[in-house]
């Protein structure tokens, strides 16, 4: 079995001590700084497979002190598997075998596992990060929203599908999405339909949803205004770091490829006394084939 943490561990250092701890083979954390000093036995690839201004021109400077400065990263945790990081390149049709061509600023990081195991084959891992991205100053509005950041990640996550049948590739994508599932803010039918494209599109591409939903993990004592009375959200969110009874906000989301799927669990360790050092909780996902 191979065990994959997805977390949002908030540019928090803590978080980094609390992986290494786990057992776990493998890390898609976001808004990531690099590991403290005193965190060792693990590798977070080459600058390149994470930091955007390796691959984006400096358009930027001027503008920005830099581009952002915390990111998606996929972290080697133990010696049960090797890790291949993709290099991070602009958006281009043709890319190397190493490479990966990224639409968004901060938004995915991608490598190859191979599991030492011979019973698990190699996949493909990637860790999401729905950035907050702001409207054009034309419209004279002050919304946030992050479902445009999805988008582009799932166009990029679409250049490794390369056949229609779901069992010719083996991804696994997780993170931290900030949108809603099955419901829109405060019950709103727009953001409802805008979140559930994002969805839609990931099953279109053949990556099944699998979580984590109850009973993998503790859910919302007070739902959300609009969040259906039969929904299977688990609470994945806190406010600050004191992960409380009243929290009521998923944000972090698991997708497989279909058919791989079906040797995967997920369950989000979200109990208070489990929590851990971090706004999100820890997303656990266990493949065994």
């Amino acid at each position: 079995m191979i065990r994959v943490v997805s977390w949002n561990i908030n540019k928090q250092l803590a978080p980094w001590r609390e992986l290494v701890q786990m057992d776990a083979d493998v890390a898609l954390v976001q808004e990531a700084w690099p590991p403290p000093e005193d965190v060792t036995g693990i590798d977070i690839g080459p600058k390149e497979s994470y930091d955007s201004h390796y691959w984006n021109s400096d358009w930027w400077e001027g503008r920005w002190p830099h581009l952002a400065e915390r990111w998606p990263m996929v972290v080697k945790i133990s010696d049960r598997v090797d890790v291949e990081w993709f290099k991070q390149v602009t958006p281009i049709s043709l890319t190397a075998d190493n490479e990966i061509a990224v639409s968004g600023i901060g938004t995915i990081a991608a490598a190859r596992v191979t599991p030492k195991e011979d019973s698990i084959k190699p996949f493909i891992a990637v860790s999401m990060y729905g950035r907050w991205l702001s409207p054009h100053p034309s419209t004279g509005s002050s919304w946030i929203y992050a479902d445009a950041s999805v988008h582009r990640i799932i166009s990029d996550l679409s250049a490794f599908i390369g056949r229609e049948n779901p069992a010719t590739h083996r991804i696994v994508a997780s993170g931290d999405l900030n949108i809603f599932h099955d419901y829109g803010d405060a019950g709103d039918p727009y953001w409802e339909a805008r979140y559930r494209s994002v969805f839609d599109r990931m099953a279109a591409i053949g990556l099944e949803f699998i979580g984590p939903q109850a009973p993998n993990g503790r859910q919302a004592e007070v739902r959300l205004r609009g969040e259906p009375s039969n929904s299977q959200n688990v609470v994945t969110y806190s406010h600050g770091n004191n992960p409380a009874v009243t929290d009521n906000r998923q944000l972090d989301f698991a997708f497989a490829s279909r058919g791989f799927h079906e040797s995967i669990s997920v369950r989000a360790l979200n109990e208070t006394d489990e929590w851990g050092p971090s706004d999100h909780c820890r997303i656990l996902i266990e493949i065994d084939g």
